[in-house]
């Protein structure tokens, strides 16, 4: 699994004109189901992303987690995170999860995530998304779990 944290002061995802999740402070999280993922990566992804320390504490440096601050989630899905780049000029998803399954784990970590946290809010699987945001810093990271092969 690929998750590609921004962390923001606002966030927001609009489909055929409509917004369909929106957060102020808090992390977008562009997330990206690879094939043979499970539910043993996506639950250790969502612990990451929810205490990962990239809030600043009061003399300034990244201490604080997601879950210290309060902040907003915004979990999107971005299956093309999973594209494989390495050679020619087209991406090749041959290592995305097949889309139903990326969908079920999507939703997993979005019905977790809402267990664990609040406020949560997503995109929309498999749909045209306008996604805008206002990075804060800028902030970004990259992280990645490989399922066992």
């Amino acid at each position: 699994m690929i998750a590609l944290l921004q962390r923001v002061s606002a966030g927001e995802v609009v489909v055929e004109g409509r917004v369909v999740g929106a957060i102020s402070r808090g992390l977008l999280v562009l997330l990206a189901v690879e094939a043979g993922d499970t539910r043993k990566e996506a639950d250790k992804l969502l612990e990451r992303l929810l205490d990962y320390r990239v809030f600043a504490d009061a003399q300034g440096r990244m201490n604080l987690s997601l879950r210290d601050v309060g902040g907003g989630l915004l979990l999107v899905p971005q299956f093309t995170l999973a594209a494989d780049t390495r050679k020619g000029l087209r991406p090749s998803f041959s290592t995305a999860a097949p889309p139903e399954e990326g969908r079920r784990l999507f939703e997993h970590v979005v019905d977790t995530a809402r267990a664990l946290h609040a406020p949560v809010a997503q995109g929309e699987f498999g749909a045209d998304m306008k996604v805008t945001l206002t990075n804060d810093g800028p902030v970004t990271f990259w992280l990645q779990l490989r399922a066992p092969v």
